[in-house]
């Protein structure tokens, strides 16, 4: 088995990486966008955390791996009513890594949503469903490189499941539902073609990611990926200690998160923001809020602050922005000085 770069020995990056652990604990925050140069991490990163991450439990012999909690496929139901005759339980589950499926741009619909097993109705004229990409992301993350330059038809159906978590399959006398609930990961460079605005409002956080500007940091990132390539396992042993104290960070912001409260002066503050950034829609204020209460579960707060908000806010909010063509600032710039005007001392306080 192949070993996965160590996340922690990621060097910077640092909004990315916050922006993953983040839908880690709080997959409803939606997926994450991630936009810059080439051969900047973004693929490792998301390897890594997901290689990190605590193993699920499963249901044994499903092919959505289906938390055994709450089975409802296909074949969990099947596999349940077998079972019931026979007096054995239905829950037998095991522990499987957190898939991380990777989205081809020259993939076909039928290989991304599934299709017939055409071996199995050839040979035993029986119609069988062969799942696709979508079945085997289920609970963990979907990785689209140059996601800007996905074909239309797979957007379209993209859009469909992340919006119901559920995939649909309606062809060759076949009908499946299954569920395909994931964290959708898009990377690509801006230059090459901007993202469809249906979908790019479908990914909760967005990132921008640069090369390292500085040598050190330059030096540093070959000097660890050469150690890495040199020796993989000594490498992974050097930075356990640190992959496991993040482990244990994301784990009991999950357990910490049902427990955090909003008050009602950070919702207000998050809709001000949004307010003066004319964003369309509340999916802005939505994402925002539930970024910022991951944000505050992961630093171990009790409730939400404007510190949380204010930290969360540009990856939340910056490829919801309109075009102003009398503003030719960048959208990070936009929510920046939008912040700085909503956190600025009032006049009258001043006067106090």
């Amino acid at each position: 088995m192949s070993l996965t770069f160590p996340f922690s020995a990621i060097v910077g990056q640092d909004d990315m990486k916050l922006a993953i652990m983040l839908t880690a604990i709080d997959p409803s925050i939606g997926g994450v966008l991630v936009f810059g140069d080439r051969g900047t991490g973004k693929s490792t990163a998301v390897r890594a955390l997901a290689a990190l991450l605590p193993k699920m439990r499963a249901v044994v012999g499903c092919q959505y791996g289906c938390d055994p909690d709450n089975a409802k496929c296909p074949d969990c139901l099947a596999n349940a009513v077998a079972k019931s005759k026979t007096g054995r339980s239905s829950k037998n589950s095991h522990l499987v890594a957190v898939p991380v499926v990777d989205l081809p741009l020259g993939a076909t619909e039928d290989r991304v949503v599934g299709a017939l097993d055409l071996e199995r109705a050839l040979s035993q004229g029986v119609k069988a469903f062969e799942p696709g990409l979508l079945a085997r992301a289920n609970r963990g993350y979907l990785y689209i490189d140059e996601v800007n330059l996905l074909e239309d038809h797979l957007v379209d159906l993209l859009i469909d499941v992340a919006a119901s978590g559920e995939n649909v399959v309606e062809r060759e006398g076949l009908s499946v539902r299954h569920p395909a609930r994931f964290v959708l990961i898009g990377s690509g460079n801006p230059e090459e073609g901007e993202l469809r605005p249906q979908l790019l409002d479908r990914f909760g956080l967005s990132v921008e990611v640069k090369t390292p500007d500085t040598l050190a940091q330059r030096v540093e990132v070959v000097k660890r990926r050469d150690a890495f390539e040199q020796g993989p396992q000594a490498f992974t042993d050097l930075w356990k200690k640190e992959d496991d104290r993040v482990r244990r960070s994301i784990v009991a912001a999950r357990k910490r998160l049902p427990d955090v409260a909003i008050p009602d002066e950070a919702r207000e503050f998050a809709a001000q923001l949004c307010m003066s950034l004319g964003t369309d829609g509340l999916r802005g204020d939505l994402t925002l809020v539930r970024a910022a209460r991951a944000e505050a579960a992961l630093q171990g707060a009790s409730k939400v602050a404007q510190t949380h908000l204010v930290r969360v806010a540009p990856s939340a909010l910056r490829h919801r922005l309109r075009r102003n063509p009398l503003d030719d600032s960048g959208s990070s710039t936009r929510v920046e000085r939008a912040l700085a005007e909503l956190t600025a001392p009032k006049p009258e306080a001043l006067n106090n």
